[in-house]
């Protein structure tokens, strides 16, 4: 039972010494009520009252790590129902299923194709999370499997077998690394809950019903095992939403520990056709999985997911928004013009767009602006010639080219002024105010 602000404050040690960033231990007891800070800010709490906080204090949804090879998913550590609440924090893994009974050649070479995609969206790069093996029954065959793909992607695993006895065998290969292991039962968890212990992996639950996953995790918990992942058995997408939303919607909302873990969801599983797999995989995106395997790779399919996950988990209350830095277009040499603008990153892809399309040469100074776009950040004082002039200074444009001719938005050409001031050997010039009319005035060469 989660506890309140006032009971919290009442088994803290009540010194008010700011230790924790909090100028008073009350202030300290409502931000760990509301789930908004660590436990272990407070370096005074006793083992007794640790203990007895930890579970209250913890996030709603636990927080689950695969790792391998370096590479990292984080998935848990949810908050809110809703992005708009505040935001989300982990984004779900994306695992492209695989199965132990093809030619290692052509698992190799599925893995090595899979792991090479990449899209650039927005300044990033996005990419697959990993691969979900399933075993076919083969104990051997499953261990080659898993070492075969952990040579070549080096990503994280979730493994899939029906028989424990070859879901050790596959475990055992996997040195440095830490899956997902799939799946214990109602019939059948005693052995899949001594592998997890054995090889401290998270352990996925599956269960046709929220009791059941609940008697499941509880289960669980007495034998020893923290980390959980929730695997509603669902045959259709109207069952897998209402499913997951409920799941979500108890360990938020009814802050209902036994249903508190990241959900686990296979949309091939509820979809009739390849295209529905499609849907399904963007509604448990949207509501509320933490992991999703999908049953095939298309870019044509996982282009799409990826940009989903990728706004939904952005933070509305920031901004996108590219690095700051120097961005070359179209080979520049010393002679090509230089604009500045700033670094969100609509307003850069932009202008990005029309400088790459058009040929021209140039090199693009970005400013960091917050996030904001040109108005937006000169109206608020984050895009003024102080940080323009401090842009050119610390990219070092003026090793790059022989001229000193700076192009500025047309939007801010009030800023020219003060601009010459701050830059007394550059000559400052007012571009267009649509970053559609950039390619016509540099063609006009009015710049140089």
């Amino acid at each position: 039972m989660a506890l309140s602000g006032i009971q919290i404050h009442k088994l803290l040690p009540q010194t008010n010494c700011k230790e924790c960033g909090f100028p008073t231990c009350l202030a300290f007891a409502m931000k760990l009520a509301a789930k908004q800070v660590e436990l272990d800010k407070c370096p005074y709490l006793s083992e007794e009252v640790r203990s007895q906080l930890a579970e209250s204090a913890g996030p709603p949804v636990r927080l689950v790590r695969l790792w391998a090879n370096g590479r990292e998913l984080k998935v848990g550590n949810e908050l809110v129902l809703f992005r708009h609440e505040k935001t989300f924090y982990n984004p779900p893994g994306l695992f492209i299923r695989l199965w132990d009974d093809q030619p290692l050649e052509h698992l190799r070479s599925q893995v090595g194709q899979i792991a090479a995609y990449q899209v650039e969206y927005v300044g990033m790069r996005l990419r697959v999370d990993g691969f979900a093996l399933q075993a076919t029954g083969d104990g051997s065959r499953f261990a080659a499997a898993v070492a075969e793909i952990l040579q070549v992607a080096k990503r994280p695993l979730i493994l899939i077998a029906e028989d424990p006895d070859v879901l050790a065998q596959g475990l055992k290969v996997c040195q440095g690394v830490r899956p997902l292991v799939c799946r214990a039962t109602p019939e059948r968890w005693e052995p899949f809950a001594q592998l997890a212990k054995e090889y401290q992996t998270p352990l996925a639950v599956r269960a046709d019903s929220l009791s059941g996953l609940a008697d499941m995790t509880e289960k669980l918990k007495a034998a020893g095992l923290v980390d959980m992942v929730l695997e509603p058995a669902t045959a259709d997408l109207r069952s897998m939403l209402l499913m997951q939303t409920l799941i979500h919607r108890m360990a938020i909302k009814k802050n209902f520990r036994p249903l508190g873990y990241p959900i686990l969801s296979f949309p091939g599983q509820c979809a009739p056709d390849e295209g529905m797999e499609l849907i399904a995989a963007a509604q448990a995106i949207a509501k509320y999985a933490g992991f999703i395997v999908l049953d095939r790779f298309d870019p044509a399919m996982v282009y799409p997911l990826l940009v989903l996950r990728t706004n939904l988990y952005t933070d509305p209350q920031k901004p996108i928004q590219v690095q700051p830095g120097i961005y070359e277009f179209n080979a520049p040499n010393e002679d090509a013009p230089v604009m500045v603008t700033t670094n969100f990153s609509i307003t850069y892809f932009s202008v990005a767009n029309e400088l790459s399309s058009s040929g021209l040469p140039g090199w693009l100074l970005v400013a960091d602006a917050e996030g904001m776009s040109v108005l937006t950040a000169w109206a608020a004082g984050k895009f003024d010639a102080e940080k323009i002039a401090h842009t050119v200074r610390s990219t070092g444009i003026a090793q790059k080219v022989k001229h000193r001719n700076v192009i500025i938005p047309g939007h801010v050409a009030v800023l020219s002024g003060e601009l010459e001031e701050q830059l007394p050997d550059w000559h400052i010039r007012v571009g267009p105010r649509e970053a559609v009319d950039l390619p016509a005035y540099l063609k006009a060469g009015a710049w140089a």
